[in-house]
């Protein structure tokens, strides 16, 4: 597959807007919507580790505060300055596969715009969903 240049024009940005003071490591990332619009996030860093935010929650936390939904959302890509293209941690995983629909496309890239491609259901097998919180 390849990425559109306006949407790796859009990555680039994203990944230039990190706030990576301590580790260096930019991330950026953007959710494209199915309407043609692009919601970008940064990964924003914090002296207290725990409280910093990745880039593709950034992107979706900005698509879900403008009133997005699953439904609206086409793809989300991420960019990062890795050997191989970049791969979303475990707390991002779970939120992509929460707030996005299992058959939505995720790229994931690096500077060399090396591709690689998967649903979100591929992303995070065997996921914790909100029906297993239960009572019953």
């Amino acid at each position: 597959m390849m990425l559109e240049e306006k949407i790796y024009t859009e990555l680039v940005k994203a990944y230039n807007n990190a706030y990576a003071p301590y580790s260096k490591f930019h991330v950026g990332a953007v959710v494209v919507l199915k309407n043609g619009q692009m919601i970008s996030g940064s990964n924003v860093e914090n002296a207290s580790y725990g409280l910093c935010n990745c880039a593709e929650r950034s992107a979706l936390f900005a698509a879900y505060s403008q009133g997005f939904r699953k439904e609206d959302i086409e793809m989300l890509a991420v960019i990062g300055n890795t050997k191989m293209p970049i791969s979303p941690c475990g707390a991002c995983r779970q939120v992509i596969n929460e707030l996005m629909d299992k058959d939505a496309v995720v790229v994931l890239t690096n500077l060399k715009k090396d591709i690689k491609t998967y649903k979100v259901k591929d992303l995070l097998p065997y996921s914790f969903e909100g029906e297993d919180i239960t009572n019953e």
